[in-house]
């Protein structure tokens, strides 16, 4: 077997690795590149192995990093099958499309007002695009074997982190392959635990938050300490949230606090027609997360729904104190921008991000300090207060990740360390080899390794 790294290398975006073993090959995620200029051009250069020639790809789970660029791959010549979770796939349908038509829209609104360098700047792909592409998708349950070849099987398990996740595992004659996609926390209050795997023989390990522990604070806390400032000096609350998970996590936590009454009953818009039907799909999936039917509907009517661009465009009217949830989770796209454009320049609102913010992103900025940032073309001053929610990240940290490896009793021959920036990944390599002394290996874009 061999194994070819062409994403999630030193960078936590893009992941794609292609597994090849006899006449197959499959790969395992498809995801679009995010952040620096320099990891973006790359969704946009051929794609160094041929989409023709690859048999079958596997999804961990739905987010834009790992299932993003499966559009452009289909355009190039892939007609193989699309394997994942049911909550994948039917996430997928969601995510995929919305992608595609943010892209056109973003393209119509640079080509009008002319700030860009392209003549004329065209969308990675369409909604259309997207949406042929989930044509190719198959769902597989989880940890049923599906056979790909002659001696070569794979299955999906429960790996927390988002609706559907999974970890990834081949087995081609006495030779396991296991890939984490992204691990999920252990005391999620949403999401159950990812499974525990006790064996594999390679191992390719997501390092997010190798370098960091979640602090251990109660989010509730946090979050109504930000909301009741806000409201304190008559503001309004933005949170930039991936649409998937992050949404439906934030709607469970203001759903306590106002039933606690520790704030007060102001209005809260989720505003992404794709976090509400990521919503919808968590509503209808039960038995994947923690939450009863009757609480999920509870959670579900916290917040009025905003589905329209011109409802949308009205929030930024609205002067009264509020709370907007919307996508993107790193200020790269979608509604949010509108928001940001609107409120981040009054000092008395205030711009909460819960998530990982990758380098290069409008999010990396804010949170790091920038004072303006450039949206549509237009140079916004940050006087809106930032602030980070340290505990809510879907990501296990490097000790959730290592009590998770704890339960190796089969060590693998070599684990390979990816979706994590350079300092990340290097220090949870540390980590590993120092507990447990394992061979492990970081590696570049491209790079191959022999499976023996």
């Amino acid at each position: 077997m061999r194994l070819t790294f062409l994403g999630a290398t030193k960078t936590v975006t893009g992941s794609k690795f292609l597994l090849s073993t006899g006449n197959k090959k499959i790969l395992i995620d498809c995801g679009m590149f995010q952040g620096l200029k320099e990891l973006r051009l790359r969704n946009w250069t051929p794609f160094p192995i041929d989409p023709k020639t690859i048999d079958a790809i596997v999804l961990t789970h739905a987010h834009i990093d790992h299932s993003g660029y499966l559009p452009v791959l289909i355009k190039n010549g892939f007609t193989g099958k699309i394997y994942c979770s049911q909550a994948t796939k039917d996430l997928c349908s969601v995510l995929l499309p919305d992608s595609g038509y943010l892209q056109e829209e973003e393209a119509k609104f640079a080509n009008k007002h002319g700030f860009t360098k392209h003549k004329p700047a065209v969308p990675l792909y369409t909604r259309e695009d997207a949406e042929r592409s989930l044509l190719q998708f198959r769902a597989v349950e989880f940890r049923k074997l599906l056979k790909l070849a002659d001696s070569f099987f794979m299955s999906l398990i429960p790996a927390g982190h988002i609706l559907g996740a999974s970890f990834v595992q081949f087995k081609y004659y006495d030779t396991t392959v296991l890939f984490s996609g992204d691990l999920g926390r252990m005391n999620d209050p949403i999401m159950h635990p990812p499974a525990i795997m006790q064996a594999a023989d390679y191992l390719v390990l997501e390092s997010t938050y190798g370098n960091r522990l979640h602090k251990k604070v109660n989010p509730l806390d946090e979050l109504s300490e930000v909301i009741n400032q806000t409201i304190k000096r008559g503001g309004t609350v933005i949170v930039p949230a991936f649409a998937v998970g992050r949404a439906q996590h934030l709607l469970y936590l203001m759903y306590q606090l106002l039933e606690a009454k520790r704030i007060p009953a102001i209005p809260i818009y989720l505003d992404s027609p794709m976090a509400k039907d990521a919503t919808d799909i968590f509503r209808k999936n039960p038995d994947l997360h923690r939450l009863s039917p009757e609480l999920s509907e509870k959670v579900c009517e916290v917040a009025t729904y905003v589905n329209t661009r011109e409802e949308s465009m009205a929030l930024d009217q609205v002067t009264t104190p509020k709370i907007i949830i919307s996508a993107s989770g790193m200020l790269e796209g979608g509604r949010v921008l509108h928001h940001i454009r609107s409120f981040a320049p009054d000092p008395k609102n205030m711009i909460v991000f819960t998530g990982y913010q990758a380098a290069g992103t409008r999010g990396a900025d804010l949170t790091n300090g920038k004072k303006n940032v450039k949206v549509f073309g237009e140079l916004i001053p940050i006087n809106a207060e930032v602030r980070v929610l340290s505990n809510m990240s879907a990501h296990a940290d490097y000790e959730e990740i290592m009590q998770w490896l704890s339960h190796f009793n089969h060590h693998p021959r070599k684990v390979f360390i990816t979706h994590g920036e350079p300092d990340a990944a290097e220090a949870l390599k540390e980590k590993i080899e120092e507990r447990f002394d394992w061979t492990c290996v970081i590696p570049d874009y491209m790079q191959s390794e022999e499976l023996v």
